[in-house]
């Protein structure tokens, strides 16, 4: 099985989570986009939901599918959110924000009634860490947050495009990615980072999670916190 038929399979999995009529966390990534691509042929065959994506390109990509999309201005509070992971932990506790998006993700998926996250088995974790962890940072302050991560033994590093260009997020913000390696206490590692003046978020998930559907060779198994 390849990574990518893996990833299809716990999106078609998180499907049978969806109910007509409920309000939809859609998330970004690879994996989402699956989610959001077989979200969008039960659109097609009468399902009615509506939506709030966490990215841009999530946004659009569920506009062309004929998604319906709705905005924080229009409801309070989400039925369900389905979104990928780079690292799944114990607890569920989750590294996300490799594509970029950990601010919006964060947002929505915090008002969710329910967050499943839906990825493959190589994402699955003892201890996080191996994937480098993001930090959301006001580009004013890029040079204090810098020096507080790297007070912290975190070894932030800026992010930029394969072309060398600076990455820029959909709030306008730029990214550290901070190559620390294990982390063995996420609560705690959570704390000092919010901590520090400039950061606006990190991409520690932590007791946000209330099941992860985690597809292999053995198929789609669900993991509790």
């Amino acid at each position: 099985m390849t990574q990518d038929e893996a990833k299809r399979m716990a999106a078609r999995r998180a499907l049978e989570f969806v109910e007509d009529g409920m309000v939809l966390g859609l998330g970004s990534g690879t994996t989402s986009a699956i989610f959001i691509q077989e979200l969008g042929e039960r659109v097609k065959q009468g399902l009615k939901v509506r939506g709030i994506a966490t990215s841009a390109a999530s946004h659009e990509l569920a506009k062309s599918l004929s998604i319906s999309l709705t905005t924080f201005e229009e409801v309070s509070e989400l039925d369900l959110a389905i979104d990928g992971a780079d690292e799944v932990g114990p607890g569920l506790a989750l590294i996300k924000g490799g594509g970029g998006a950990l601010l919006r993700e964060k947002i929505v998926e915090s008002v969710a009634r329910r967050f499943i996250v839906v990825a493959d088995s190589s994402k699955l974790v003892a201890t996080l860490g191996r994937f480098p962890l993001p930090v959301e940072v006001v580009q004013m302050a890029l040079p204090i947050v810098t020096r507080k991560l790297e007070a912290l033994n975190l070894n932030p590093k800026l992010r930029h495009h394969p072309d060398g260009s600076l990455y820029v997020t959909d709030e306008g913000n730029v990214l550290l990615d901070c190559v620390c390696g294990a982390i063995p206490d996420p609560a705690k590692t959570a704390a000092d980072i919010r901590a520090i003046v400039g950061v606006v978020e990190h991409g520690l998930f932590l007791k946000m999670a209330s099941l992860a559907l985690i597809a292999g060779e053995d198929g789609v198994r669900e993991v509790l916190p």
